[in-house]
């Protein structure tokens, strides 16, 4: 868990420095450092006038260019005439592009990362048209906005969707005035998204208390002991109805066997054209010890390299703009702040277990963040010496370099406030 976020944040890091690196050379600037993470440094060399290093705190990077105003706070220099080689002696347009250069590699790399993922594993889900014939569970969240088991949902938004993992989106989810339409039992209802519900999934285990597809199943293995094996049931075996219930639905079974927990069943199997009933008793924990297998599939879609850059494209943007509404919201406060997360939360989201294809999900999820929060107009981030640039580009005339100063400590600051503040938001997550 951590030494996934660790590697992705590295790379991630590394790649956005190496942004600036870049931009600053192409113009004939002297970079002194590049360092991924921050001091205490623990390795490095000199390469040319730069000294690459690795820095202790794992959490950001930074480079350092001669005759620039910078979180290094060194002004030492600047008092001095400005040298053909500093930050400072270059062009408006050329500094501006160096302090794009990191946001636009981030970019670059969370589209490269979407489009190589959709090219080589496409994608999986459970259409509309199978929650139309099967119909959905509604669980704990469901229920809670108007879902009921069985509900056939027709759109969101009055949109037809693809997926079934579009209808708990961000996108979905933070539109305004949002609302499902949804067929129940040949009426058509409308179910409204109440202001602030994303709050609700706050983690990835609450998207599991929100809704699934419906599925029919059967037998594929039965577990030792059990009163299933006692009784004969087997692999392959059908579970048709319990207690004269009809069971057509792996839900169905779970409510039928929860009323009746310690208790023996009369339970109708069919078993290839052969119908029979048994007496199985039920556990306490309301299981009869069977594992069971839906009978139907989800859809794979594969897509071709002009296909794969168009999705994979729109989801790296689409990554973004959920994002934005998101902080949007949050000042008004429909989102609320605590969903902020900070290094444990981000942990958490790559989980235990090593998956290549999550990995590399979250990874290009997070190089997206990553440029759209750099480019937000703080002092000491990307965003606040790109507007100080502009307004020098516009006005012809630059900010002091004592109010750039100023300017630095000033966000600073507010960086520092807003890295207290998510990991205590983690803290808080992991004692309540």
């Amino acid at each position: 868990m951590v030494g996934q976020l660790l590697l992705g944040l590295s790379i991630l890091v590394g790649l956005h420095e190496l942004g600036h690196l870049l931009t600053a050379k192409l113009f004939g600037m002297r970079v002194e450092k590049f360092s991924i993470g921050f001091p205490p440094k623990i390795a490095g060399f000199q390469w040319g006038e730069t000294e690459y290093s690795i820095g202790a705190i794992p959490l950001g990077g930074f480079v350092k260019i001669a005759g620039m105003v910078d979180e290094s706070l060194d002004t030492a220099n600047l008092s001095s005439e400005p040298q053909p080689w500093e930050f400072r002696s270059k062009p408006a347009w050329q500094r501006l592009i160096v302090m794009l250069g990191g946001i636009l590699v981030n970019v670059i790399t969370g589209i490269i990362i979407f489009v190589a993922l959709v090219y080589s594993n496409g994608e999986t889900y459970f259409s509309r048209d199978q929650v139309l014939q099967h119909g959905i569970v509604a669980y704990e969240y469901g229920e809670a906005i108007g879902f009921k088991t069985g509900d056939k949902i027709l759109d969101i938004n009055g949109q037809a969707y693809q997926s079934i993992a579009e209808l708990s989106s961000g996108s979905a989810l933070l539109s305004e005035n949002g609302y499902y339409t949804v067929d129940r039992q040949g009426e058509t209802i409308k179910i409204s998204i109440p202001r602030g519900f994303i709050n609700s999934f706050n983690s990835e285990e609450a998207f599991s208390k929100f809704i699934a597809i419906r599925f029919p199943f059967k037998v594929v293995a039965v577990d030792p002991g059990s009163g299933a094996e006692a009784v004969g049931i087997a692999a392959g075996d059908k579970i048709v109805a319990i207690n004269g219930q009809s069971i057509n639905y792996f839900d169905e079974m779970q409510a039928a066997l929860k009323e009746v927990p310690n208790q023996t069943v009369q339970l109708v199997r069919q078993k290839g054209t052969v119908i029979d009933t048994l007496a199985v008793p039920v556990t306490a924990e309301a299981r009869i010890g069977i594992a069971i297998e839906p009978l139907i599939q989800p859809v794979k879609k594969e897509y071709g390299l002009m296909e794969s850059l168009i999705k994979g494209t729109s989801r790296a943007f689409g990554a973004v703009i959920v994002n934005a509404k998101a902080l949007g919201k949050m000042f008004t406060g429909e989102v609320s702040a605590k969903n902020v997360s900070g290094p444990i939360g981000m942990a958490k989201i790559y989980g235990d277990q090593w998956d290549w294809v999550k990995f590399w999900s979250i990874t290009g999820l997070i190089s997206m963040i990553l440029a759209f929060m750099n480019l937000l107009p703080i002092p000491a981030l990307d965003g606040g010496h790109v507007v100080f640039l502009l307004y020098e580009m516009v006005s012809g005339r630059a900010p002091s370099d004592k109010f750039l100063e100023y300017a630095q400590k000033v966000g600073m600051v507010i960086l520092l406030a807003l890295m207290v503040f998510a990991l205590g938001n983690d803290i808080l997550k992991l004692i309540f």
